[in-house]
């Protein structure tokens, strides 16, 4: 290893035991980084800082847990003459895999300080399958360290190489010696991570970057024009006190699913879920918006299909539910107590539109929408108007639009509910 490329200088004894050697990486990771928000892109820069120093690496990972709904965790690799580096992501449940548990990643989980392995030598008995992956790409030695964070939180990273001796004592020292930083760096941004990513799950994209962007005062937020769609069930209070209370948490997490997922996809902000409600709006900023909105509830309204025709064949209930859409200007802003606050919309816009949710239940419509938002919507051809109908809290009747084709979906909604479960 060329010492001087390094630039390696020896710590005083004055300034305690770490680092060994002052370098110019060390110096770049704890100094240099402080612009770059992702930690993939840092260790990217870092291996390729690394090889350029003339530490032989071929291949590195850093495996990180994460509080994520979906992920339990992720993989991030590095080859030499990547320009990103691969991102990989685990379910939860991972953990439990043979994959997982036949690793050198859960020895250093389970608390090893180095797994470390000459892939020179003859395999041995009971070895990890991974390392007969890597001899066969070429490489010579492995090795795994934790990357330590506050409260105990244990991460991997992992070095490799294909050079015929392996890696140095200098070599291993070397990058021992970074580790320390690199905890401290990658925690940052892992931090920073999970407080966008509880934001995202808890508020949505939207309002997560209203509030990172300094929107935490009460009474703080702006006028947003915007479609609005309420959506809830029909029955819930009956099904909820017959059916056990884990089967009712299922039955609401698909029903959600099969909602909320298309009018995320269609670029909505789901703001608020009440019980079996959900609140989203479309800003009307997207040309597309309104568009978006009735192309999500079209796409809802088959997943509900699918999802209750899978209830009939299970003898279980099926779900009625009501939409109520308008627009109009809506305050989008924080309201609450001193201590604590709740991002979301409100003004008479979304009260009309809960208000059509309700009348869902009168006319026998599982949608209904405004003549407000039927009007500027780029496709009229698509709605029919089924007449005028007074509205708590609005002083003139409004005219009352449904969907052209409502009766073939009602069939599927007005199936008897069925009072067996499984």
């Amino acid at each position: 290893m060329d010492t001087e490329r390094l630039d390696m200088t020896p710590a005083s004894p004055e300034t305690g035991e770490w680092p060994l050697h002052r370098t110019r990486i060390l110096d770049w990771l704890m100094r240099g980084t402080s612009d770059e928000r992702f930690a993939d892109r840092i260790f990217l820069q870092l291996c390729d800082r690394l090889r350029a120093a003339g530490i032989p690496i071929v291949r590195a990972t850093l495996q990180f847990r994460i509080h994520h709904p979906q992920w339990l965790g992720a993989r991030i690799l590095w080859r030499p003459g990547m320009e990103e580096a691969e991102i990989q992501t685990y379910e939860h449940g991972a953990m439990e895999s043979p994959e997982y548990l036949d690793s050198p990643v859960a020895e250093v989980h389970r608390g090893a300080p180095q797994v470390r392995r000459r892939l020179t030598l003859p395999p041995e008995p009971g070895e990890y399958s991974l390392f007969a992956q890597l001899r066969a790409e070429g490489l010579t030695e492995y090795v795994a360290w934790p990357l330590e964070h506050t409260l105990g939180r244990r991460h991997v990273i992992t070095f490799a190489t294909d050079v015929p001796n392996g890696l140095s004592d200098e070599e291993m020292l070397f990058l021992q010696d970074l580790l320390p930083a690199l905890s401290l760096v990658s925690e940052i941004r892992l931090k920073n991570r999970l407080a966008r990513t509880l934001l995202e799950t808890y508020v949505g994209p939207h309002a997560s970057d209203e509030i990172l962007a300094g929107a935490i005062t009460r009474g703080s937020g702006r006028s947003v024009s915007a479609a609005i769609m309420v959506c809830d069930l029909r029955d819930f209070t009956g099904i909820s006190e017959l059916w056990p209370r884990d089967d009712v948490i299922d039955l609401l997490n698909e029903y959600f699913d099969a909602v909320c997922e298309p009018v995320e996809r269609r670029g909505g902000e789901i703001l608020k879920f009440v019980g079996d409600g959900l609140l989203a709006i479309f800003p009307l900023d997207r040309p597309t918006a309104c568009d978006d909105l009735i192309q999500a509830v079209g796409e809802a309204r088959e997943s509900m299909r699918l999802l209750n025709a899978d209830h009939v064949r299970h003898g279980r209930a099926v779900l009625r539910y009501g939409v109520g859409i308008h627009v109009g200007e809506v305050m989008y802003g924080n309201i609450g107590s001193r201590g604590r606050l709740d991002f979301t919309v409100i003004g008479p816009a979304v009260n009309a539109a809960a208000r059509l949710e309700n009348l869902t239940k009168t006319v026998n419509r599982p949608v209904l929408l405004s003549k407000a938002f039927a009007d500027i919507a780029n496709n009229p051809s698509a709605f029919e108007s089924i007449g005028t109908f007074p509205l708590r809290g609005f002083g003139e009747e409004m005219e009352v639009f449904g969907l052209v084709g409502d009766p073939a979906v009602r069939s599927i909604d007005e199936l008897p509910l069925v009072g067996a479960i499984r």
